[in-house]
């Protein structure tokens, strides 16, 4: 059992060190160099699979590359180094970290993200049979969650998985996962509109501010505007660019914490890679 258990929430690390002390430990670790000669460590589990292909499944490389990095100290199971390449574990129960960042390796888990069109609502389901974001995962056997919602306009990042744990932390205002959008307004934007936005507006649900905000293009009549904000309310970006006096005419949302939308064409889904999930629990602390 790790030693960081986090007394508040299932599988947390209240106590866990810092990414910079673990990297630390890592490289002390390396410059001692693995044994590679078929130990076993703490983390042990008798029937379980070998680290080194628990990893490579992970997309952390080929078996070689990732026996390497098992000796070089590189790779943490449960709170500890291991550099024994005998060592086996269980890939759904314990954690796992390569230089510093949590893995994924639970084979039952499903972690996708959807570039939703406009038109689609944001549940799994609809009474009135509008397109839904069902439609894109009908070949997935799994029950998949949504993190959190875009308003059925809005365009851009969704996330989609069955690990419960991970979606509610992702959306628990308490972790303040940011969000970036990009929006088409109506009008050209005063030169204090920025400044307006991040000091804050009170809304009829109360006080929010954004993070970021920048001017991206200004045309007669129409304005495209960048903007960042960990609130989830609802339609909250519309409401904040209506009270400032530019309605909403086109929204995309680009980011989702660590997730970037990137090329991903619209009506796409794919899965997360290894590093990206591993981007998310570090960002709710799992």
């Amino acid at each position: 059992m790790s030693p960081y258990r986090d007394h508040r929430a299932p599988g947390g690390r209240q106590n866990r060190p810092s990414r910079k002390q673990r990297a630390m430990t890592a490289k002390q670790a390396s410059n001692k160099g693995g044994t590679g000669a078929g130990q076993t460590s703490d983390a042990h589990v008798s029937g379980g699979v070998r680290l080194q292909k628990v990893l490579a499944e992970a997309g952390l490389g080929s078996r070689r590359a990732c026996e390497q990095l098992i000796v070089d100290g590189r790779v943490e199971v449960d709170g500890s180094i291991v550099t024994e390449l005998g060592t086996r574990i269980d890939p759904e129960t314990q954690s796992v970290y390569v230089d510093t960042v949590r893995i994924s390796t639970q084979t039952k888990k499903v972690y996708l993200v959807l570039n939703k069109p406009a038109g689609v609502v944001s549940t799994m389901s609809d009474p009135e049979g509008r397109p839904c974001l069902a439609d894109y995962v009908r070949n997935n056997t799994e029950r998949l969650f949504h993190v959190g919602r875009l308003d059925t306009e809005t365009e851009g990042i969704i996330l989609l998985t069955n690990d419960g744990e991970l979606s509610n932390r992702l959306a628990h205002p308490r972790y303040e996962i940011p969000k970036t959008y990009v929006a088409k307004v109506k009008g050209q934007l005063a030169k204090d509109a920025g400044a307006i936005l991040k000091a804050g507006i009170d809304l009829e649900d109360g006080f929010v501010k954004v993070d970021d905000f920048k001017l991206v293009d200004s045309t007669p009549g129409k304005s495209v505007v960048e903007l960042t904000l960990h609130s989830g309310r609802n339609r909250i970006v519309r409401r904040l660019l209506a009270e400032i006096g530019h309605p909403v005419e086109r929204l995309v949302r680009l980011k989702f914490g660590p997730i970037v939308l990137d090329e991903q064409k619209q009506g796409k889904i794919r899965p997360l890679r290894s590093d990206e999930v591993g981007a998310l629990f570090e960002a709710v602390g799992l």
